[in-house]
C-alpha cells in the first residue's frame, strides 16, 4: 500500500478500539445522570450499565476472531459496525423501558465491538509483517483506548448535561454507519484462506467450543455481577456460578480434545503468552474498578458534575498516546517481561492513590497524579500483550491472537466491577449496621454526612481490591521477568 492508503487504514482500523471505549463510557462518564433517568438508588443496578457491555464484548470476542479468520477479517468487520449501530440506536429508544431491558441492549450493543475488536487487531496484523510498521499499528490502536474513553466520556457528558442522554447513543449509530462505509473502501480485500488451507484443511468453527465457553462466560459473569444486587445468600447466585465454572471446564476439555481447530490453542500457547494473559487479566480488572468508582467518587461524593468529571479525566488522553508509542521504544530495549511489569506497577500505583485519597483534597493532588499514571498501565500492556501474541501465532491465525488478548482485557473489567460490586455493598452494609441503620443503608440520593461517610468506606475497600489487583499482577510479572532471565542464561 501507498503511503497515503496506509496512514487511512491505520486509521479506520484504530477507530474501532477508540469507539469501543468511548461506548463503554458512554454509562459511566453520566452515570448520577441514568440513575436520575431511571429511579436507581443502588450501585449494583447501575454497574450493570457499563458491566453487561464490557460482559457482551469479553464473551463474544472469542468466536468473532474466528469467524473472521474463516469468512474474512473484512467482511466480519462491516458486519461488526452494521450490528453496533443498529443497537446504539436501539439502546438509545430504550430510555423508556427501565434498568433491566437497557441493560439487556447495552448488552447486545456489546456484542458490536466483540466483532470489531479481534478483526481490526488481524487486519493490522495480516497487513504487515512482524516488525516496524505492525508494532506501530498495534501501538495506534492501543492509544486509541484512553482516547476514546477520553472521547466518548466528554460527548456522553456534554449530551447529558446539556441535552438529552439517549443523544448519544443514536449519535453513536449515525457515527457507525459512516465508518462502516469508509472501512468497505479503504481496507483491502483479502483472501480469506491461506494457499495451505484450501479444500478440507480449510479452518472450522469450533461449535461446541463456542457453546460451552460462551455459556461458561456468560453464567459467570451474570453471577459476580448480580450478587452486588441481590447478594450471595441468593441461592441462583451460587447454582449460576457453579454451571458457569462446569461449562468452562467443559470448554477446557473440548479444546484440549475434542476439536481440531480450537478457538483457543491452549496446547500451542507459550509461557510468555500465559505469563502476559495473567498479567492483563490481573491488571485490567483492576482497571475497571478505577475507572468506574473514580466517576462515582467524583460525581457521587463530591458532587462534580458529569461534565466537570469528564474534563478531570481527560488527560488520559495525552498520556495515552504518549505510552502507546513508548511501548515499541521500550520493547526494544527491555522486552515484554519489563514493559508488563511497569505496566503493573501503573495499574497498582493508580489505585492506591485514589484508595488513600481524602474526599475534600483538591484534584490535582493525588485524583490528577492517578488520572496521568493509569494510561500508562493500559497503553504498555495492551499493545505489548497482542505484539507478543500476534508474533507467537501465524498469519492465518491472527483473529484467534487477538481475541485471546481482546477477551481478557474486556471480560476482566467486567468480573472486577462483579467483584468490587459485592464488596462495596457488604462493607457498606456493615457500617451502615454499626450505626444502627437498616433496610437500604444507603440510597444514592441521600447526601447526609452519616450516609456519605458510609459511602466512602464502601468506595475505599472497592479500591482497594484494585490495589490488590495490581499488586497480583506485579508479582505475576515479576515472576515472568524471572523465566526469561533463566532462559537467557541457558541459552548463554
Amino acid at each position: 500500500m501507498s503511503k497515503p492508503r496506509e496512514v487511512a487504514f491505520i486509521f479506520i482500523t484504530c477507530i474501532a478500539q477508540f469507539l469501543s471505549l468511548g461506548a463503554l463510557n458512554q454509562t459511566v462518564a453520566p452515570v448520577m445522570v441514568l440513575a436520575e433517568s431511571f429511579h436507581i438508588e443502588d450501585y449494583g443496578t447501575l454497574s450493570w450499565f457499563s458491566a453487561s457491555f464490557s460482559m457482551s464484548v469479553g464473551t463474544f470476542i472469542l468466536p468473532a476472531g474466528r469467524l473472521g479468520d474463516m469468512y474474512g477479517h473484512k467482511r466480519i468487520y462491516l458486519i461488526g459496525w452494521a450490528w453496533f449501530a443498529i443497537w446504539s440506536l436501539i439502546t438509545g429508544f430504550s430510555y423508556s423501558s427501565g434498568p433491566i431491558l437497557f441493560s439487556i441492549c447495552r448488552a447486545f450493543q456489546g456484542i458490536g465491538p466483540a466483532l470489531l475488536v479481534p478483526n481490526a487487531v488481524a487486519l493490522i496484523g495480516r497487513t504487515f509483517p512482524v516488525g516496524q510498521k505492525r508494532n506501530i499499528g498495534f501501538a495506534c490502536f492501543g492509544a486509541m483506548g484512553p482516547t476514546g474513553a477520553a472521547t466518548g466520556a466528554v460527548f456522553a457528558a456534554l449530551l447529558a448535561d446539556l441535552a438529552w442522554w439517549p443523544w448519544e447513543f443514536w449519535i453513536l449509530s449515525i457515527v457507525c454507519l459512516i465508518v462502516m462505509g469508509l472501512a468497505f473502501v479503504i481496507v483491502p480485500n483479502e483472501a480469506v484462506i491461506t494457499p495451505q488451507l484450501k479444500g478440507p484443511q480449510r479452518p472450522r468453527f469450533d461449535y461446541w467450543g463456542s457453546i460451552t465457553g460462551v455459556s461458561g462466560l456468560v453464567l459467570i459473569n451474570f453471577a459476580l455481577n448480580q450478587a452486588p444486587l441481590v447478594t450471595w445468600a441468593n441461592p441462583y447466585i451460587g447454582t449460576l456460578l457453579a454451571v458457569g465454572c462446569l461449562f468452562m471446564v467443559a470448554f477446557v476439555l473440548v479444546e484440549l480434545y475434542a476439536t481440531d481447530y480450537p478457538l483457543i490453542p491452549i496446547r500451542g500457547l507459550s509461557k510468555d503468552a500465559v505469563f502476559a494473559l495473567t498479567c492483563i487479566v490481573a491488571g485490567w480488572g483492576s482497571h475497571g474498578i478505577w475507572a468506574y468508582y473514580l466517576y462515582l467518587f467524583l460525581e457521587h461524593l463530591r458532587g462534580h458534575s458529569a461534565l466537570l468529571t469528564s474534563a478531570e479525566t481527560s488527560p488520559v488522553a495525552i498520556t495515552g498516546v504518549f505510552f502507546a508509542f513508548s511501548t515499541v521504544w521500550l520493547l526494544k530495549r527491555v522486552g515484554v517481561a519489563y514493559v508488563m511489569f511497569i505496566a503493573m506497577t501503573f495499574f497498582m500505583v493508580g489505585a492506591l492513590l485514589l484508595a488513600t485519597m481524602p474526599i475534600d483534597q483538591t484534584y490535582w493532588a493525588q485524583t490528577f497524579i492517578s488520572v496521568l499514571i493509569m494510561p500508562g498501565a493500559m497503553n504498555l500492556s495492551y499493545p505489548a500483550a497482542n505484539i507478543l501474541l500476534s508474533s507467537s501465532l501465524p498469519k492465518e491465525k491472527q483473529g484467534i491472537a487477538a481475541s485471546l488478548v481482546s477477551t481478557m482485557v474486556n471480560y476482566s473489567i467486567s468480573c472486577g466491577l462483579g467483584f468490587a460490586g459485592t464488596i462495596d455493598r457488604y462493607i457498606i452494609t456493615q457500617e451502615a449496621n454499626k450505626r444502627g441503620i437498616h433496610g437500604n443503608p444507603a440510597p444514592l440520593f441521600d447526601h447526609s454526612m452519616t450516609t456519605q461517610t458510609i459511602r466512602l468506606i464502601g468506595h475505599r475497600a472497592a479500591f482497594w481490591f484494585a490495589v490488590g489487583l495490581g499488586g497480583l499482577g506485579m508479582v505475576v510479572a515479576g515472576i515472568f521477568i524471572i523465566v526469561v532471565h533463566q532462559r537467557e542464561k541457558a541459552k548463554k
